[in-house]
């Protein structure tokens, strides 16, 4: 059954979550009656005040009847998670932990010659690859050297430097920076194991089963100890690495993918979503137009699930289309949580990464293993989607996390859920739906030949009125959202039928440039039987032109890894016509209206890279120039979301707080910067979007044992107080009353359900 209840001040859930979280009662109904309980405690002196029709209520939703215990006393009887105290706690019971796990898990030590020995030599290969590093026994490798150490900067530090510069910063490590000075102890620095810059962290541990990873978060929430995640460490944000953290290496978690995709039967879409949420991915799946869907586990990068749709492919005859990213060894997770950019498989015709997922599993702050969806919808076309409107997210608990075998997993407690902030969870798995077979088309443009550098302007007009303006090529608009690409003149991706050369050939006749059309070229790859033909896939195409010759066969990274770190952030520039990634409203048409995406990155007519290398005239252009027309910026209590979040870099902010039309100056120290100039997830979410996220993290991680590097809640006072205010378990902030106006998309819901909403919380996007 659903719950819908009274609602109830949302400045009283963080601590009624607390007590839910808490409490140790026989099943999860006794813990959501808890919470009631302690709604009632903390919203009125007298508990008479509860009206016979809320008791009532309460009483339908729990299988036992309400007992006879005030609210009172269960408030006084809560005991609050032990909150997170800075150093290593190699003091703990770690054979304690160790007990708990599978067979299969390994717990380990590990420590700066790990570092050093497994993951730094591959910097100085030709071609270095993440490929080498994300199977290192450790598990700390990071895809960029500098990362190891914190801020990506090796220079010794005991107060994270606060008291340097970002200009600093990039003439010690950024090799592309005009005034690069790397300083003589450079090599010194990152060799000295004692340097308290590195961010690494003592203890590993590689969970297999859910159980495990719901162990180890039992335990951390028990001793007040800090969680750090990673799959393969792809987080332009330094988010995978932390020291003295219990970092999570979910390398060698379940995979799903090769055994995971499923072929939803059309004949239950007149049928109600199960209790347990069985049924539930396919009905969705189904109600947004596709009949398959492929599960994937929180381990799994996307060189496993490509390979995973290709074997399924060659057996099924090519019926799979995989929306995913660029770099097999991206994890979709993060990936994906954070919008899931895909220009090179279709996104402007499918839909972001987002778009694809229909159900998630995770295991959160208070150890629980949950997993929801969406439940209810409607159509929405008729406002221009192309996929319902989500109305109501429901989501399930299980009741015997220590159960390995899936079989026996039992999912229990139909509640509503309302939001997600994905630094505060553990995503397991997730299934997302599978478009239809298309056929590629892959066309680069060789810019570096003299005679077609001379026409490459021209070029750049083409994509543009293909893209945002295809009639005037006599292109359907079906035909247009078929094509994108990852970036500027690289490489275009087309699916379906092949209209772009021919699109190419009417405009070189309307410009009088007949001569030149070879300058644009299809990538041609020759098959079994010795036959030049395009390439299946986005994925047989890249690991046939890119890959690693140490790693053949596997889906490359996009375009190698540098020996340091260029930060990258990405501009979502509304209205322009030039075209990167989307034209805009495309990538909106396929939003269930229910992520927590900004409506600038779905608007967005394409992405630009800003890398620390731009001039200070650049940066103030952007700002005091471009910024303004792109973005309304007159509600000057608002800071509008601006920066896509899947390439933004750790050294990523918005303008000065008090003049949003001047850059964040380099010369300023990174304590400055941080109290003068919109943060970097202010940059991303925008003010009212990141209040609202933080209320959220705050309510369902209110001793903040995720708070990884530049995610949700990070530059908090509170995430701060967990790591130096020692003597006493901090308590749970209140959440504002009306933390954000702005819809979500999904149902109102109450009291209760409103809850478990920060406890099961939402996962169509991740906030990382």
């Amino acid at each position: 059954m659903k719950i819908h209840l009274f609602a109830f001040p949302a400045a009283v859930l963080s601590s009624a979550i607390t007590g839910a979280l808490s409490a140790e009662h026989s099943s999860f109904k006794e813990q959501v009656k808890h919470a009631y309980l302690r709604y009632v405690a903390t919203s009125s002196k007298d508990a008479s005040s509860v009206t016979d029709e809320q008791w009532e209520e309460l009483d339908s939703m729990v299988s036992e009847p309400i007992i006879d215990t005030s609210p009172e006393t269960f408030l006084a009887a809560d005991a609050a998670p032990a909150s997170p105290v800075s150093g290593w706690r190699s003091d703990l019971d770690w054979a304690a932990l160790t007990s708990k796990l599978s067979s299969s898990a390994s717990l380990i030590d590990t420590s700066y010659d790990d570092y050093a020995d497994e993951c730094m030599p591959e910097f100085s290969e030709p071609s270095p690859t993440n490929h080498a590093l994300i199977d290192q026994p450790s598990g700390m490798c990071l895809p960029h050297l500098y990362f190891g150490w914190g801020t990506s900067w090796p220079r010794p530090s005991e107060n994270g430097h606060m008291n340097q510069t970002v200009d600093q910063l990039l003439q010690d490590i950024d090799y592309t920076y005009p005034e690069w000075n790397p300083p003589a102890d450079l090599e010194r620095w990152t060799s000295d194991p004692t340097n308290p810059s590195l961010d690494l962290p003592s203890k590993v541990l590689f969970p297999v089963f859910a159980s495990d990873v719901v162990a180890a978060v039992n335990f951390a929430k028990e001793h007040g100890l800090e969680i750090s995640l990673k799959n393969s460490g792809h987080s332009y944000q330094g988010a995978s690495s932390k020291k003295d953290t219990l970092l999570l290496n979910m390398n060698r978690y379940t995979h799903y993918a090769p055994t995971g995709i499923m072929d939803c039967d059309a004949s239950i879409l007149d049928t109600t979503v199960a209790e347990d949420l069985s049924n539930q991915p396919c009905l969705l799946t189904l109600a947004k137009g596709k009949s398959s869907l492929i599960r994937v586990g929180g381990g799994e990068n996307f060189d496993k699930v490509y390979r995973a749709v290709i074997a399924a492919n060659e057996v099924e005859g090519y019926k799979y289309h995989l929306v995913g990213g660029g770099a097999g060894t991206v994890s979709p997770m993060g990936w994906t949580w954070q919008g899931g950019l895909s220009g090179t498989t279709g996104g402007r015709l499918f839909g972001l990464g987002v778009d694809q997922v229909v159900q998630v599993e995770m295991v959160l702050p208070n150890g629980f293993h949950v997993k929801f969806g969406p439940t209810e919808w409607e159509d929405a076309s008729a406002d221009g989607f192309t996929v319902p409107r989500t109305k109501v997210v429901s989501g399930v608990c299980r009741s015997n996390p220590d159960e390995q075998d899936e079989e026996k997993w039992i999912w229990e407690s139909w509640v509503v859920v309302e939001e997600h902030v994905g630094s505060s969870d553990i995503s397991t798995s997730a299934a997302s739906r599978l478009s239809s077979f298309h056929p590629l088309y892959a066309f680069n443009w060789p810019f570096f030949t003299e005679e077609c550098t001379a026409v490459t302007p021209q070029f750049a007009e083409f994509q543009a009125q293909y893209m945002t303006a295809p009639s005037l090529l006599n292109v359907t608009k079906e035909h247009s959202l078929a094509c994108g690409g990852p970036g500027f003149l690289m490489f275009t991706f087309c699916y379906g039928e092949e209209d772009f050369m021919q699109a190419w050939t009417r405009f070189l006749d309307l410009n009088n440039l007949t001569d030149k059309v070879t300058c644009l070229r299809e990538h041609l790859q020759e098959n079994n039987e010795g036959v030049m033909q395009s390439p299946k896939g986005y994925a047989e195409w890249a690991i046939r032109n890119l890959s690693n010759e140490r790693f053949p066969g596997k889906v490359p990274d996009a375009d190698g890894i540098p020996p340091s770190l260029v930060s990258i952030a990405e501009f979502a520039a509304v209205g322009c016509n030039t075209v990167l990634y989307f034209r805009r409203r495309c990538s909106s048409s396929g939003s269930d209206q229910a992520s927590a995406l900004s409506q600038a990155h779905r608007d967005a007519a394409f992405m630009v890279s800003l890398f620390d290398t731009a001039t200070a005239d650049e940066e103030a252009n952007f700002w005091g120039n471009l910024f303004p027309k792109m973005f309304d910026i007159s509600d000057k209590t608002n800071f509008p979301p601006v920066f896509g979040s899947n390439h933004a870099g750790f050294l990523t902010t918005g303008p000065l707080k008090d003049d949003w039309t001047k850059p964040c100056p380099r010369e300023w120290t990174f304590e400055e910067r941080g109290e003068k100039c919109i943060s970097f997830q202010g940059a991303i979410y925008g003010t009212e979007r990141l209040a609202r996220l933080e209320a959220i993290k705050k309510a369902v991680d209110p001793h903040f044992i995720f708070n990884c590097n530049n995610c949700v809640g990070n530059n908090l006072p509170e995430a701060s107080k967990s790591k130096v205010d020692e003597s006493s378990p901090a308590a749970a902030e209140p959440v504002s009353e009306n933390p954000s106006n702005e819809p979500s998309g999904v149902s109102s819901v109450s009291s209760l359900a409103t809850a478990i909403s920060a406890i099961a919380i939402y996962v169509l996007i991740n906030m990382v």
